[in-house]
């Protein structure tokens, strides 16, 4: 196994829209045995009635890099927080069925890590292959630990001299932190607090696992269990600051995201993301520049 290096296959699909969960051939709760996932089942949220965000504004504030602090010290502790965020979702999924004695997500329910019609896999011995989705979370979990545990990608030690912050840059044109500087082999995202050179395509396969694991829950489980107990507004939540993050940095790129583009931009018409995360996102602001 090669963990943290999947793929996807995909057969596109238009969205399919339906009247609302509340038909009475619908399981009344999440203690209904579960069935087997349905790709072409309706993709309610990403209808505008239910997807309510019960947050006032949006996450840029949390989102933009503070001007004294260095670009990679700031990365790193976004992709803490927004493991963290996942996790509490990922733990509703995993969660044992009462009738069943089974995770609510599982071998039979899925037995592929999919999205709608997209299915993604995992390497293993070098070749693409389709594990359940159970198994997937579970090697992408224990790759995300692995890699913030890692004093290498993550270090924790101090570093000697002065960390290189976009406050020291705003009067120059210089600017380290572009994703651009990583080409040139002298400068990159963290270096001067002691970030490898790999670090920030590492946040972006990281984030782009995490992205997966999200479209999966939508896909798989928005229904069964987060609408059945009213834990889809947190899911939207935590998936729009995920969304807000992985624009404004650039770390998921646009084909990944198409998977949960309607709802995205649903969340676009309503400011739920702000504009500056997708114009230009964190080099699109003057005081990176």
């Amino acid at each position: 196994m090669n963990s943290g290096n999947s793929a996807q296959s995909s057969a596109s699909q238009p969205v399919q829209v339906a009247p609302g969960p509340n038909s009475p051939s619908f399981p009344p709760s999440m203690d209904s045995p579960a069935a087997p996932y349905d790709p072409d089942a309706p993709k309610y949220f990403f209808q505008e009635k239910y997807a309510p965000l019960n947050v006032k504004g949006n996450f840029l504030t949390l989102c933009a890099c503070p001007k004294n602090v260095e670009l990679g010290e700031w990365l790193a502790h976004q992709i803490v927080e927004q493991y963290r965020l996942l996790h509490g979702m990922l733990q509703v999924i995993q969660e044992v069925n009462g009738v069943t004695g089974l995770p609510i997500c599982n071998e039979s329910t899925c037995p592929t890590m999919s999205a709608g019609r997209l299915t993604y896999t995992w390497l293993v011995d070098g070749r693409a292959a389709k594990i359940s989705a159970p198994k997937f979370i579970n090697r992408v979990e224990k790759w995300i630990v692995s890699k913030i545990h890692d004093p290498v990608m993550f270090p924790t030690e101090k570093v000697t001299g002065t960390p290189e912050t976009f406050a020291l840059h705003e009067a120059t044109s210089v600017n380290p932190g572009s994703p651009d500087a990583n080409s040139t082999g002298e400068e990159w995202i963290g270096k001067s607090s002691g970030f490898p050179q790999t670090f920030y395509k590492d946040c972006q396969g990281i984030m782009k696992q995490m992205f997966r694991c999200y479209a999966h829950m939508y896909h798989a489980h928005w229904l069964n269990p987060f609408w059945h107990i009213n834990k889809h507004d947190i899911l939207n939540m935590c998936f729009v600051h995920f969304v807000t993050v992985a624009k404004y940095y650039k770390l998921v790129s646009d084909k990944e995201m198409e998977p949960m583009q309607p709802l995205i931009d649903l969340f676009i018409k309503q400011q739920r993301i702000p504009q500056e995360a997708l114009a230009g996102g964190h080099w699109g602001q003057p005081s990176s520049s």
